[in-house]
């Protein structure tokens, strides 16, 4: 009785981390994230049951939502959800997590989430919905888009990241975006870490035309990104290209301030 008692007090003392994505639960990008953090937290993963890129914050409101328990080991408890990677983080907040969490973790998305691609990634959906529970949460994407990718180059600095922020926390309404380049040469490495802001870019030619045998057009979303200032040494798009790691803290609170002074110099009287 009292060696229970004792892993009992041993696991409440441990931190617990909810891990998502929006590539699925059975992705090679989570499953290797499990693994890279499992000797220093409890973990509960609540993952999409497929892919789920470029959900974004979307959430549902007229799908009726089912959990499905996975597999549980020592430390590590595997949920899948039929929604959205933001419906993943709030089933488990409300009904699966026995306390509240230290840290969201979005990913290891399979692909590149640096620039104006924040905005449309379920993976930052993720952490921005940990953020606004003002749980410290953080999000770390590989730009490499193929199902078989290594993520195993990434392992010291998703540890060290992870424990930095379970021991300083982060500025409530502030969240991170952590992107990886893919390396050319596993034996040089990358060249370092660069804390930087998120580049202008856009998406050009979004849409590819079909025409069915049945007689209707259709279409795929697609496109080509388009960087607008690629000489920006200071933005996560450029870094990336360099070989360096792209940590970029992203906040909630969207207000412009300083254009806000400007607007309440205004004169908003019809004449």
């Amino acid at each position: 009785m009292e060696q229970a008692n004792s892993r009992q007090r041993e696991r409440a003392e441990r931190p617990l981390i909810l891990i998502s994505n929006d590539d699925g639960y059975m992705s090679k990008g989570i499953n290797c994230l499990v693994d890279m953090l499992r000797d220093m937290a409890d973990i509960v993963v609540c993952a999409p049951e497929g892919a789920r890129s470029g959900y974004s914050c979307a959430f549902s409101a007229e799908l009726p939502l089912r959990l499905n328990h996975r597999h549980s080991e020592e430390g590590v408890d595997i949920w899948s959800c039929n929604g959205t990677p933001v419906d993943c983080v709030k089933m488990a907040l409300a009904n699966i997590v026995d306390r509240w969490p230290a840290m969201v973790v979005g990913g290891i998305n399979h692909g590149d989430n640096s620039s104006v691609n924040a905005h449309y990634s379920g993976t930052m959906g993720v952490v921005l919905e940990g953020c606004m529970k003002y749980i410290p949460s953080v999000a770390f994407s590989l730009c490499d888009y193929r199902e078989d990718a290594d993520f195993e180059p990434m392992r010291p600095l998703v540890r060290s990241i992870t424990q930095r922020v379970l021991k300083e926390g982060l500025q409530r309404g502030v969240c991170l975006n952590v992107n990886f380049p893919l390396m050319e040469s596993k034996v040089e490495g990358y060249k370092g870490v660069r804390v930087c802001r998120m580049a202008f870019g856009r998406w050009v030619n979004e849409t590819v035309m079909c025409h069915h045998v049945r007689g209707y057009d259709y279409w795929w979303m697609a496109g080509n990104y388009v960087s607008d200032e690629a000489d920006a040494e200071d933005t996560d798009r450029w870094a990336l290209n360099h070989g360096y790691v792209a940590i970029t803290p992203t906040q909630i609170d969207v207000t412009h301030y300083g254009v806000m002074q400007t607007l309440k110099e205004w004169d908003f009287v019809d004449k």
